[in-house]
């Protein structure tokens, strides 16, 4: 279905999930985000995050042991200091945090969005000034 308005395209889709359809089933296609369509079908926030997350800690993690262990295993006494001292290898740490959460975000991106498969790529004919939906058979 093809509508030229976002007024009609929201209360279409409306009426699609009031009269039974799963939100799953139904695929929109807009000239530029449409939030109240986002709240309609109830669409949870990414799970990129998490990746984020969990490549974030990985990465400070791996920064300070890193650090720590390179520095217990070549001993260099310098000045009475410390061998294993926080300060300086928080520098490594935060680096290697903002690494690691950066390439998890992407491989999060591509593993959520189901990003390299070929079927599903759209032509540029389909792309128009007009509002879409589309329900699943099944």
């Amino acid at each position: 279905m093809v509508f030229e308005s976002e007024h009609d395209f929201l209360h279409k889709l409306e009426e699609l999930v009031k009269n039974g359809v799963k939100p799953r089933d139904i695929e929109t296609r807009a000239p530029h985000p449409v939030h109240r369509a986002e709240e309609i079908l109830g669409v949870r926030p990414s799970h990129v995050r998490l990746f984020v997350l969990i490549g974030g800690l990985t990465g400070a993690t791996t920064g300070y042991l890193f650090t720590s262990l390179t520095a217990l295993s070549w001993v260099l006494p310098v000045g009475n200091k410390p061998i294993v001292g926080i300060p300086p290898f928080t520098v490594i740490a935060f680096e290697l945090t903002v690494l690691f959460g950066g390439l998890s975000a992407f491989l999060g991106f591509l593993v959520t969005s189901r990003m390299p498969a070929v079927r599903t790529i759209i032509s540029n004919d389909e792309f128009k000034d007009s509002f879409e939906i589309r329900v699943k058979k099944g």
